[in-house]
């Protein structure tokens, strides 16, 4: 058994022992298989009545992949993200994230750990810290990770929010901030 990522391995856990009947999808041009759901069903209690959110869902992506996911209010698109990015679990089915078989029992320091080192996950509300600047809010992801410099991250930090035209608005506190920026 590989170890599917050894970046993963953030806060001491062995990823093979936490997966030891999983291992990580390849293909053969060297495009890795990111996320797969197979027959993913996620089910929310209201009271006594279960109401479907998803029903049999299955899916992959691949690394470089953009996808989009549409659908009617209700239907079930929020629900999906939140199992692919591993803030819900699924009711029934399988959810696998870079190689990694995702259970009810996954512990959720490894959970975090995938999302801070393999996954991006954009909200649909901001949900960026209040008491931070907007730089700051940009950095703190960095920080966690721990692999640069501070004067690395802050170049880093800078760099992307001048991308995205936000270059002059590094100093703004989020309530500063206009909902698209």
């Amino acid at each position: 058994m590989r170890q599917a990522n050894p970046d993963v391995d953030l806060y001491g856990y062995n990823v093979d022992e936490a997966n030891e009947e999983e291992e990580e999808d390849k293909f053969n041009d060297g495009s890795e298989e990111v996320i797969k759901l197979v027959n993913v069903h996620k089910t929310y209690l209201l009271g006594l009545e279960g109401v479907p959110a998803l029903r049999g869902v299955s899916l992959s992506i691949r690394s470089g992949e953009f996808i989009t996911v549409l659908g009617t209010s209700g239907g079930g698109k929020t629900t999906l993200l939140n199992i692919i990015g591993t803030i819900d679990k699924p009711s029934k089915g399988d959810v696998y994230i870079c190689g990694l078989r995702i259970k009810y029992s996954t512990k959720d320091q490894l959970l975090a750990s995938i999302r801070l080192n393999k996954l991006g996950f954009v909200f649909q509300t901001f949900n960026l810290i209040g008491s931070l600047t907007a730089l700051e809010n940009v950095e703190l992801p960095m920080q966690l990770r721990g692999k640069l410099s501070r004067d690395q991250i802050r170049k880093r930090a800078i760099a992307l929010l001048e991308e995205v035209g936000l270059g002059s608005r590094i100093d703004h506190f989020p309530n500063q901030l206009s909902g698209g920026e």
